[in-house]
């Protein structure tokens, strides 16, 4: 099993900054990609950004430019840096680490964390 926790959401000024970070814990397979996605309510969940273990990242497009998606594979941590932080970033992030085990890819999801950008 594999956990993960999120931490650093919270309330901040639009323009402002913010940084999640997201520890895996008790790992049963080798993760390969850690995501973070969005949910606000009412919509669909969307991909912020995403960090394979080789390091190449891809970001959501609503978000390019602004975020920056890091990880530090010895700790199984990824961090995502938020910049120029708008209202419409508002949402629930949510942590997702993928890999292989026995035979098939696992997912594995956080809690979320609540990010509440006001104008």
């Amino acid at each position: 099993q594999v956990q993960l926790v999120e931490s650093g959401g919270g309330l901040v000024q639009a323009g402002g900054s913010l940084t999640l970070s997201c520890a895996a814990s008790g790992s049963v397979f080798s993760i390969n990609t850690m995501t973070w996605y969005r949910q606000a309510p009412g919509k669909q969940r969307e991909l912020v950004a995403t960090i394979a273990k080789g390091g190449n990242r891809n970001y959501g497009d609503s978000v390019k430019g602004r975020f920056t998606i890091s990880r530090d594979n010895a700790k199984n941590t990824v961090a995502l840096q938020m910049n120029d932080l708008a209202p419409e970033d508002t949402a629930v992030y949510i942590c997702n680490a993928q890999g292989p085990y026995q035979g098939t890819v696992v997912n594995y999801w956080g809690q979320g964390t609540q990010v509440t950008v006001a104008s």
